[in-house]
């Protein structure tokens, strides 16, 4: 089996190539991804050398114990264990900084993004692209789920402060000097796609349909999906923000205009009766209304103490290679 050496310098003239893998309850898929890598870096032996990184978010199935078993079998492989589920995004970020490649690439385990695309990847970045990502043209997903994960896709470019690349997930390859400004992300609650496109590096997309997933189940429902776009939303967008400003402002006007249009009533109807249910409906608005722009405070407020109290966002528990 070829050794590499865990260093940024090229093997004999290649570049290092380190694949990023974070896995959860993936024991089923391991096999056939790593089988589907290893031709790949058969393939490619002449471009570059390969190591590979595998994160695994505590799995409570085989998945660890697979790890091991590929450890054993090629040394390009190195892996870690968390203590508990830090999260997809996270999890990313720690696979990121452990890499050593020249470029790195980020892939599911679950073999719906094709290891094949990666010497496409790899081409583009000789050719001097810093970021290389896949654009999802069709995924075989049902019809429902499809449409909100378009539609998040765009409302997160549109409502962003900065580009976002639309139908376009964690698939992709990051030249060293991405991946060395990544590493000194604080946020607790990163949104990588976001952070990757904010620096403005030059960048390409290839287009490329999803396949289904053959083994194990998706760890994305609907609200992980939605609990991801409003992560997007608070970390690149200020419309939570502005939104709740225009709120006030509405709120405000509209409670100006009812003053005046009751002291027009009162003046022109001296027996008009006095509407309790009117106060109490605008009582409940105004009070609402608090409520809405008080967790928008407190939702920032609560990403900054957590950047502040510096706790370490995870433990790893066990190494291999």
């Amino acid at each position: 089996m070829k050794m590499i050496k865990k260093s940024n310098a090229p093997t004999m003239g290649s570049p290092l190539l380190t694949i990023c893998v974070p896995v959860l309850n993936e024991c089923q898929n391991l096999i056939p991804l790593y089988k589907r890598l290893d031709k790949l870096s058969k393939v490619m032996e002449k471009k570059c050398d390969f190591e590979f990184i595998f994160t695994d978010n505590a799995s409570d199935d085989a998945t660890w114990e697979t790890l091991e078993s590929l450890g054993k079998r090629d040394n390009r492989i190195r892996a870690y264990r968390f203590t508990n589920n830090i999260g997809f995004q996270n999890s990313i970020l720690f696979n990121l900084s452990q890499a050593n490649g020249s470029a790195v690439v980020q892939i599911d385990a679950d073999l719906q993004d094709p290891p094949e695309l990666i010497e496409a990847f790899f081409d583009h970045w000789v050719e001097g692209n810093l970021i290389v990502y896949g654009i999802r043209t069709s995924r075989k997903e049902g019809w429902f789920i499809n449409n909100v994960r378009k539609l998040g896709y765009r409302l997160v470019d549109t409502l962003s402060e900065h580009p976002i690349p639309r139908d376009a997930g964690d698939f992709r390859l990051l030249d060293r000097t991405v991946v060395d400004v990544l590493k000194s992300t604080k946020t607790p609650n990163p949104y990588l796609r976001g952070i990757v496109s904010r620096y403005g590096f030059k960048q390409i997309g290839v287009p490329y349909a999803r396949a289904e997933r053959r083994h194990g189940k998706s760890k994305f429902n609907f609200i992980k999906i939605l609990s991801l776009g409003f992560n997007a939303l608070n970390n690149h967008s200020n419309v939570p923000t502005r939104i709740g400003l225009f709120i006030g402002l509405s709120a405000l006007l509209a409670s100006t205009l009812g003053s005046a249009a009751y002291v027009i009533l009162k003046l022109k109807t001296p027996n008009f009766p006095i509407g309790f249910a009117t106060i109490y409906i605008l009582i409940l608005l105004s009070i609402a209304i608090n409520s809405l722009m008080l967790s928008l405070v407190l939702n920032s407020l609560n990403r900054i103490y957590q950047i502040i109290r510096g706790e370490p966002n995870l433990v790893v528990s066990s190494v291999i290679n």
